[in-house]
């Protein structure tokens, strides 16, 4: 027999396995921080982001698109915990940036006090995207249409590699957004009261809701998992700014404390990885 998973399942299941990521990742940053201690964990990060990239190398290689697009999403979030987040963070420890704590309590760690100085490359980084690329992002390809970029210039999409697609959307998206957040939380700008940052956070909300209506549309597994980075990232500045708020404990900053749930949300997102992943295949009864 075959097992196959219809929409809205489908745009569901890549949903949720995109945002169990989110909290997962972060365990995974302090769990290794904890794990190697300050004398290995540069080195363990360094690891991390080389498995990162053979992991994108496979993708490449084999060029299949469920395949790929997991192998894009894995090694994006390798490379992005091992080679950015943590060289962030070592540039930080190594030259003394001072966490930013308020009422006693850290708000800000140190890498991401200095990650808003990375925002030149980001723009950089649009800029090709904006002017140099034809996209499947709706929002860059109204841009376009509205700066009239189209008419001057014959835009051509990139290579139709499913694994550097999906690595440039994730590392695009998670850059942008800690980004935005950053600079919101920030009071020499306006700080995590102001009223632009309820804009942001409900305004992300309602984005969200918008794209998880056009992600559960989708009935191939790969392309809802492409679809669900964007949905997941822009609905997870709702929670991060909640959990700024102290609307909620983030049980994934302390893994330790909470093991027995974060080990309960591996395990479901072990489970659905591979409904996902071998959702489609025959299933020999």
């Amino acid at each position: 027999m075959r097992m196959h998973i219809k929409k809205p399942f489908v745009g569901i299941l890549a949903f949720v396995i995109v945002l169990l990521t989110m909290p997962l990742g972060h365990a995974a940053m302090i769990i290794m921080e904890k794990s190697f201690g300050h004398e290995y964990i540069y080195h363990a990060a360094i690891i991390l982001g080389i498995i990162g990239f053979i992991l994108i190398v496979w993708g490449t290689v084999i060029n299949k698109e469920t395949k790929s697009t997991f192998l894009g999403l894995f090694g994006g979030l390798f490379i992005w915990t091992g080679w950015i987040e943590f060289a962030f963070v070592y540039y930080a420890n190594r030259y003394g940036v001072e966490p930013l704590i308020v009422n006693g309590e850290v708000v800000t760690k140190p890498e991401y006090l200095i990650m808003p100085s990375s925002i030149g490359f980001w723009v950089i980084l649009i800029m090709f995207y904006l002017f140099g690329s034809k996209s499947g992002c709706r929002f860059f390809n109204w841009l376009q249409k509205k700066l009239k970029i189209r008419n001057t210039v014959k835009l051509k999409p990139a290579a139709h590699n499913f694994t550097m697609t999906t690595l440039m959307e994730l590392v695009a998206l998670l850059w942008t957004f800690y980004l935005v957040l950053l600079f919101v939380y920030d009071s020499n700008f306006l700080g995590d009261r102001h009223p632009v940052t309820y804009i942001i956070a409900f305004g992300s909300l309602l984005w969200s809701l918008y794209l998880f209506t056009r992600l559960i549309k989708i009935s191939k597994v790969a392309y809802a998992i492409r679809y669900a980075i964007p949905t997941v990232i822009i609905f997870w500045n709702f929670v991060e700014i909640l959990g700024r708020w102290d609307f909620f404990k983030e049980i994934w900053i302390e893994p330790g404390k909470y093991w027995l749930e974060m080990s309960l949300i591996t395990g479901v997102f072990v489970i659905l990885l591979l409904i996902g992943f071998f959702g489609k295949r025959k299933v020999r009864q």
